[in-house]
């Protein structure tokens, strides 16, 4: 459809009508998201904690890893899908009102760290196949290239860091 690549496009799945998203739209969600909430690369973005934060941490990451600073669609995968992760642990287990996200660049790495006032530590679980929940902390220890707790004096930083120079 020239003409209309930055569009979305209706499309027909088993008789239902169903839009797919384009990267330009996901572009627009990602700049509002950064506009809206501040910029996690240059202080620290307070979202509050409920489940519709973790989209929007998910906006603000990719805005910044595939935009700000240009790096590979795979990582932004990457990150975008830990960052989910790690704000599903803080929303669902701390009882926290709001939580951060910062992120952090470096020669040759990439950290994003998500804050919380509990000083509960995250616990990396097997995982079976069957397992319907709790494979957030696995997913981030086989995709990050290190992750960790800091505990803070007033609770805790959940991160992880993402090498570049591989990938």
């Amino acid at each position: 459809m020239a003409g209309l690549e930055n569009v979305e496009q209706p499309r027909w799945l088993g008789g239902a009508v169903t839009v797919r998203r384009t990267p330009a739209v996901e572009d627009d969600q990602a700049l509002q998201a950064l506009e809206l909430y501040g910029d996690p690369t240059e202080a620290e973005v307070r979202l509050a904690s409920l489940p519709e934060s973790a989209a929007v941490a998910r906006r603000i990451t990719h805005g910044v890893v595939l935009r700000r600073w240009s790096l590979s669609p795979d990582l932004a995968e990457h990150a975008v899908l830990l960052v989910s992760e790690l704000v599903g642990n803080a929303v669902r287990h701390t009882g926290a009102r709001v939580f951060g996200l910062r992120m952090l660049r470096r020669r040759g790495w990439i950290r994003i760290e998500v804050r919380d006032p509990s000083r509960g530590l995250p616990c990396l679980m097997p995982v079976q196949a069957t397992d319907v929940s709790g494979r957030g902390l696995f997913l981030v220890d086989k995709l990050a290239d290190r992750w960790g707790v800091d505990l803070l004096p007033r609770g805790k930083s959940t991160w992880f860091e993402m090498r570049l120079q591989d990938r």
